[in-house]
């Protein structure tokens, strides 16, 4: 299934019916009243998360949406129906922003959670709402208003307790591979990974956590170097960051200058999301000996001081037992302390919103979405639709097809002009 994290869709909510104008009419009955019914309230529009899906790509091929109109109102005071919502499955972890206003609209971060984004249009009333002890026979109805419509982005951000972060052939998606049941691609050329992937790791004592792997950064990501920094997002939502470091990195490159390298391009997308706890752990120290893996430690220590650190090797599976009841525990930490510690949870939740704002501005600038053009409403035959010619005069036409044949001929003159 093709990965899709970013796309933009239109929402239009239904027209709300209009009211009828009608008055009883029965044999013996001379003046039976109005009894002209309201219109029924548009349909709208509704998304749900549903946890089964995890890739937007069903919303390139059909990018539209359109809740059904309220129906209209009709004699012997009967009511129009109302038109039916339309709900849309989105996956869990959706951001909804405003295309044109670019606000954020809500974040659907629980299964079965609902935003309405687009309204339905108001009911009409029929001429029997308008009855009154001077008025026995009104003769007034109104239509009914316009359904809401949007152009709405949407954004997918994995939900995952953990994120790897790391230079492409840094071992990720063999990390990740060897502590979960995810099978990601995995191969010795970088960017063998091209789209996010999760896995869950069991550590075995009734607690387990999510773990998010990403395409690797480069130098330059923050400007759209490699493949730049499109999936960044998806370790907003995480908890703790798992900085992984290539020992011996087969360009020569020193591994405590990746480090900084990789994270200088992180504070730059997000500074926010720089504040997360990051850990970091070496990888393929399989290819070290005791005297080298000390002295990597030890230089590590001077230029990250106070930073959790883990040696491992993937492939031979060292380390890592350690390593994840380590991740099981500090997950679980922090579980504990937001849902016990009042402070802590609201400074989380305003660390939460920072990152959300960077993020979405940062994936804006880094690759903006074609905006698409919303749909012309037709107008009525009785409607005066005016032209205003180049020239500043005015062209008025009775009908639609009149309005159009008047602007073709505007068209034409400018052309000759």
């Amino acid at each position: 299934m093709q990965f899709i994290d970013e796309t933009t869709i239109r929402v239009q909510a239904g027209k709300g019916g209009g009211g009828c104008l009608s008055f009883r009419r029965e044999k013996y009955i001379a003046k039976g009243g109005p009894d002209g019914g309201n219109g029924g309230s548009g349909g709208s529009v509704i998304l749900v998360a549903d946890a089964a899906l995890n890739t937007l790509v069903d919303f390139r091929f059909q990018p539209q949406y359109k809740a059904m109109n309220g129906q209209p109102g009709s004699g012997r005071n009967k009511t129009g129906a109302s038109g039916e919502d339309m709900l849309v499955k989105v996956p869990a972890g959706t951001v909804v922003l405003d295309e044109d206003t670019l606000e954020i609209l809500g974040d659907l971060t629980e299964p079965g959670a609902q935003l309405v984004v687009a309204r339905g249009g108001e009911r009409g009333f029929g001429n029997a709402h308008f009855k009154s002890s001077t008025n026995r026979a009104p003769r007034q109805t109104t239509p009914g208003t316009m359904g809401e419509f949007f152009r709405l982005r949407l954004q997918l951000k994995l939900l995952a307790d953990v994120g790897l972060l790391g230079l492409p052939n840094a071992g990720k998606s063999t990390f990740i591979s060897a502590v979960s049941a995810a099978k990601p691609k995995i191969a010795d050329y970088p960017f063998t990974t091209l789209v996010p992937s999760l896995g869950v790791v069991d550590t075995g004592d009734d607690r387990s956590f999510v773990v998010a792997d990403v395409p690797g950064l480069i130098a330059g990501a923050a400007e759209g170097a490699g493949l730049g920094i499109q999936f960044l997002r998806h370790l907003s939502r995480t908890r703790l960051l798992l900085h992984l470091v290539d020992c011996l990195p087969l360009d020569g490159s020193d591994p405590i200058n990746n480090v900084k390298l990789i994270e200088a391009e992180l504070s730059q997308y997000s500074a926010a999301l720089a504040q997360r706890s990051i850990w970091l752990v070496f990888n393929k120290i399989d290819v070290l000996d005791e005297d080298q893996r000390e002295a990597l430690l030890a230089k590590a220590r001077d230029s990250f001081p106070g930073r959790d650190m883990h040696l491992i090797s993937a492939v031979t599976s060292e380390g890592l037992a350690t390593l994840t009841h380590a991740l099981g525990d500090a997950v679980y930490a922090k579980t504990q302390q937001l849902a016990q510690d009042e402070e802590a949870a609201e400074a989380e939740a305003q660390l939460q919103d920072l990152i959300a704002t960077q993020v979405t501005e940062s994936a804006l600038v880094a690759r903006p979405v074609k905006t698409i053009a919303a749909p012309v409403e037709e107008p009525e035959d009785d409607v005066m639709v005016v032209y205003v010619r180049d020239d500043g005069t005015e062209v008025a036409a009775k009908s639609m097809q009149a309005a159009v044949a008047a602007q073709t001929k505007s068209a034409t003159d400018s052309d000759g002009d």
